[in-house]
């Protein structure tokens, strides 16, 4: 079985420790880093052991991957200390930090996972895009995805330079879908609906279509037609939202500024 090292215990650690133990992962095979007085009384008995820093950690605990789930920009500070887990697969869900950014911290010939998670990962619908680096082996590659696969899907690429892509398009796509709840519900108002109503009408469609396309084996092209009516209110809608300054343009500018920003941040 694999043993765990989680540095960072938020809203994503948090979910993956919670999918993590509720499909068989031992408690006596995780151990969590977690500043917070009061996060690390939540995980008391949990795990094998809930300590405050890196140093803190039992040197009879030897994990076979240390999860980085700590913020980006606290980052410098906590690599160091793990650094000492010279065996250990290094699995990165922090935005914007290469594979290069770690390996220079960490040293040469660490084997080192990145990878991008969005946050319908809380609710174990999510979906994780991972890239490895050379050091990997067969089995480190088969315990990341296990892990990575307790909140959602996973998909693998081999070239990193994708990464920025995947940004742009999962990891920050949770934000576009919500804005469309409240854009539609802000035009059902406008068109005289209830506030609330509309809200509530808007959340429900949107939910309710994604649920319909996850067990639907058509693609998504087919189920739009499959609601579209020639000549009716649907085919007017769409005629306004696929013109040449309809959705399709919009999205191709709002991801390609997502994914400039991501290569920014990468330095």
């Amino acid at each position: 079985m694999t043993r765990v090292l989680l540095a960072g215990c938020g809203k994503m650690g948090g979910a993956m420790l919670d999918g993590w133990l509720d499909r068989g992962l031992a408690a006596d095979d995780v151990c969590v880093i977690e500043p917070s007085e009061a996060g690390r009384a939540a995980l008391a008995g949990r795990v094998a052991a809930v300590v405050a820093s890196a140093e803190d950690v039992p040197t009879t605990f030897i994990p076979d991957v240390v999860v980085l789930a700590v913020k980006p920009q606290v980052m410098d500070q906590a690599l160091p200390p793990l650094a000492r887990h010279r065996d250990a697969v290094f699995l990165s869900i922090a935005a914007g930090k290469t594979i290069g950014w770690f390996e220079a911290r960490l040293g040469a010939g660490r084997a080192i996972v990145r990878s991008m998670p969005n946050t319908p990962a809380a609710v174990r619908r999510g979906i994780t895009v991972a890239v490895a680096n050379p050091h990997v082996g067969a089995a480190g590659r088969d315990s990341c995805a296990a892990l990575l696969e307790a909140v959602g899907e996973v998909a693998w690429v081999e070239d990193e330079a994708l990464m920025d892509a995947v940004t742009a398009v999962s990891g920050s796509g949770p934000a576009y879908v919500f804005l469309l709840v409240e854009c539609l519900a802000a035009a059902g108002a406008k068109a005289g609906l209830p506030a609330d109503l509309a809200m509530r009408l808007a959340r429900a469609t949107v939910s309710g279509s994604g649920e319909l396309m996850r067990r639907s084996i058509e693609p998504a092209e087919t189920l739009r037609r499959n609601v579209t009516s020639p000549g009716g209110t649907t085919a007017a809608a769409l005629a306004v939202l696929m013109s040449d300054t309809g959705l399709a343009p919009l999205l191709d500018e709002a991801v390609a500024a997502a994914t400039r920003r991501s290569k920014e941040l990468a330095g």
